[in-house]
């Protein structure tokens, strides 16, 4: 049974950081391409970073560029985004998704707030 379960939201002042954790069961996450997007209030949900399989290439939506940064740890099935300098317009519910053609297999979002 394929699950992937985020964790690391949570309120942050203008600035600071924080790491989101997404951790997959059912597949082994080296083969397949993973993303983290996002869903604003009132806004479609948009793509914020995403890796090939084996990390050949890396997008970052300009507005997260120079701040965000995507890994993953392939011994522990856990893929990361580790956000920096962030700012109110960054808040969101954060989702991770693993690609795993014709299947897209979602986790059920962490919410980032930021807010002084």
């Amino acid at each position: 049974q394929v699950q992937l379960v985020e964790s690391g939201g949570g309120l942050v002042q203008p600035g600071g950081s924080l790491r989101l954790s997404c951790v997959v069961s059912g597949f082994t996450l080296d083969y397949y391409a993973i993303g983290w997007f996002r869903q604003a209030p009132g806004k479609e949900r948009e793509g914020v970073s995403c890796v090939s399989a084996g990390d050949v290439s890396t997008y970052y939506a300009d507005s997260v560029k120079g701040r965000f940064a995507i890994s993953r740890d392939n011994p522990r099935n856990t893929m990361y985004l580790q956000m920096s300098s962030l700012k109110p317009e960054d808040t969101a519910v954060y989702y991770c998704r693993v690609q795993a053609a014709p299947m897209h297999y979602w986790g059920q979002g962490t919410q980032v707030t930021v807010s002084s």
